[in-house]
């Protein structure tokens, strides 16, 4: 199951630099999850320090 991540994200790039998969990539006002390269480690969860990102 991929993640996504929501509006409360703060734009820090900890999701980002602790993603094994390289699915996380910088939006236009927040980062973005790649659902096709998401391998749901959950790793993003861990390193997101505003919990702005869930199981879809």
């Amino acid at each position: 199951m991929a993640y996504s991540i929501s509006d409360a994200c703060i734009s820090c790039g900890a999701c980002a630099a602790g993603c094994p998969c390289e699915a996380i990539s910088e939006g236009d006002s927040t980062y973005v999850i790649d659902a096709d390269k998401c391998c749901s480690c959950g790793a993003c969860v861990a390193g997101c320090p505003v919990e702005a990102i869930s199981e879809d």
